[in-house]
Parts: structure tokens; C-alpha cells; sequence
């Protein structure tokens, strides 16, 4: 049965993503963006344009936070789901932006769900990240686990959706699921991320800028799997969960330089820096939840998908 899905955030890396898959699958899409500054806003035009001829999609250019707005859309628009992915992103800019961060992943989210309070859907996605687990010693990473220890103001505004979802699921009936994301790489990534940054210093023979020694570890998700995710967990509509989607393995910074080398083909130079602020050691994912829960298997291990990504790099430069 075909559905209306409303995606905040739609015309981002994920959420360009989702609409494509949803779309092929013959539901109808609102996506509500705002096409902030954050990066360059034209390349969230090119990820919309091949949806803006299609009778089943619509964009709206708005911001989550206008009250008015949203509530006249959830009013006005009978959705049957709702995926949220609209957020102020990224771990580093946080530290610089707190206000902004909580202004728009809190009250942006708590705009949302009173919309759907009031006038549906029952179903609400959200996306939420690893990055709530903080410098949790326990791997892998483990929805029971402790979630006490965020240590950025991004991180603390996911872990504050994920309890206004509990909330209104416990109040209000609302269905909602929140998908904590690993380190989400692949087409059409956003560019200030790792793999895409450092794809593209190395295409040009630039220093790679690496914070401390490298051994750093992340779980890295191609965006396929992703989506295989969030699609699953959206037809399931489950009262309440929250629910790990990762690549289920680890990777050290140092070895993805190299092996984001080897696909170009070239020597990378490296300048070692301190470390970061905000950052964590290692993220890994435990998916034995979610694989239990909604059948979620990653299917793309690292190599693979970073061949995939250098070769969707290498035709984007043409």
C-alpha cells in the first residue's frame, strides 16, 4: 500500500538517499529542508533535482523550528510516517555552535512531535547517532548500554531526542523508533566528513591532517545499509525502540588513509595533530537487535564500499 512519508532533512546525504528508495517503491515523499549554510547548499539542489519532476514528490524550503509551518503541514498533509533527519550535524562544529545545536536538534524535534501529537502520523523515525555512547568503554556498543557520558554538545542533543521520542511514545502513543547511525559514508556524502575530505585532499596531493596517532577506530556504514535500516524499521512502526545500524566492524583511522590511497592510487602525506576535542576513541556497533528486531544485516564491508565511493568521487569530477 502506497504511503506518505513526510523526511526532514531529505534533501541531505541520507535523506536523498531515503527519498530515492521510497520513491522506487511507490510511496509518496514531502521533504521538508531548510538548505542551511552548513556546507554548500547547491549540493543539496543536486541531490534533489532528479526527484523535483516526479508527481509523488514535494519540497519544502523551511526550518523545523517554524512553529507555525510545521504544525499547518502536519495539519494540512495526512502523513502515515514521519522520518526525522533533519539536525545541526558533526561533532567538532558543535563545540563551537552549542546553542544552535540544541535550538535546532531539540526544539526542532520537539516541533515535530507535537505536530504529529496533534494531528498524526502514529509512525516517527528518528535519526540519532553513535556518537550518544560517549566514551563508553564496553564494545561493541550495545543499545542497553549506559548512555551517561556524551561528551559534545551534538552528542547530547541526539541522547535529548531520543528521550523526547520516549516521551511522547510513552504519553502519547506515538510509534517511534531512534536509529543510532555509525559514521554514515557513501554517494553524495557530506564533505567535511572523513572519507570524502580525505578522498579529495588525496586526489589532489594534499597533507592529510590526522587528529593523534591514528589508531583511532570508527564503525563505518555504507549508506545502502543504512537505508535497508531505516526502511525496515519504518514498516515495522514498533511501539518504542531504540536500535544500533552499523557496519559491525571497525576501522583504524590510519588504515582507511591508506586504503582510501590504494583505490586512487597515490602515496598519502600525513600531518599528525593533536586530538580533538569531542572526539571519541572507537565506535562499533552491536546490530544483534536490530538484525533480531527488523532483519538488518550490513551487507557492504569497507573495502568494497570505499571503492565504490572513490569511483562515485572520480565521476563527480567530471
Amino acid at each position: 500500500m502506497t504511503q506518505h512519508n513526510l523526511i526532514t532533512g531529505g534533501a541531505g546525504f541520507i535523506g536523498s538517499h531515503l527519498t530515492q528508495r521510497l520513491l522506487e517503491r511507490g510511496d509518496q515523499i514531502t521533504v521538508l529542508d531548510d538548505f542551511n549554510d552548513f556546507y554548500d547548499p547547491e549540493r543539496k539542489r543536486f541531490n534533489v533535482a532528479p526527484f523535483l519532476e516526479n508527481p509523488a514528490y514535494r519540497l519544502i524550503e523551511s526550518d523545523i523550528r517554524d512553529a507555525t509551518l510545521v504544525d499547518e503541514l502536519f495539519r494540512d498533509s495526512d502523513f502515515d510516517a514521519v522520518v526525522h533527519l533533519a539536525a545541526r550535524a558533526g561533532v567538532r562544529p558543535s563545540l563551537q555552535e552549542p546553542i544552535l545545536y540544541e535550538d535546532t536538534n531539540c526544539i526542532g524535534t520537539l516541533r515535530l512531535l507535537e505536530a504529529a501529537r496533534a494531528h498524526g502520523p502514529e509512525t516517527f523515525i528518528f535519526g540519532s547517532s553513535s556518537s550518544v555512547y560517549g566514551i563508553n568503554k564496553k564494545v561493541p556498543f550495545a543499545e542497553t548500554d549506559e548512555v551517561n557520558q556524551p561528551i559534545s554538545p551534538y552528542a547530547t542533543t541526539k541522547r535529548a531526542g531520543e528521550l523526547l521520542c520516549f516521551n511522547y511514545a510513552h504519553l502519547y502513543g506515538l510509534r517511534t523508533a531512534c536509529l543510532r547511525f555509525f559514521t554514515v559514508y557513501g554517494p553524495a556524502q557530506r564533505p567535511e566528513m572523513a572519507i570524502h575530505k580525505f578522498t579529495d585532499l588525496l586526489a589532489r596531493g594534499e597533507t592529510i591532517p590526522l587528529f593523534g596517532d591514528g589508531a583511532s577506530q570508527r564503525d563505518y556504514t555504507f549508506v545502502d545499509d543504512i537505508i535497508d535500516g531505516v526502511v525496515a524499521t519504518l514498516d515495522l512502526a514498533p511501539p518504542f525502540e531504540i536500535l544500533n545500524l552499523g557496519g559491525a566492524e571497525t576501522t583504524a583511522l590510519s588504515d582507511l588513509v591508506q586504503w582510501l590511497a590504494d583505490e586512487l592510487g597515490v602515496e598519502p602525506n600525513i600531518e599528525y595533530l593533536p586530538d580533538q576535542p569531542g572526539d571519541v576513541p572507537i565506535t562499533y556497533a552491536d546490530v544483534s537487535k536490530a538484525n533480531a528486531l527488523v532483519g538488518y544485516s550490513p551487507k557492504v564491508p569497507i573495502r568494497e564500499g570505499l571503492k565504490r565511493f572513490v569511483e562515485w568521487y572520480r565521476d563527480s569530477q567530471t
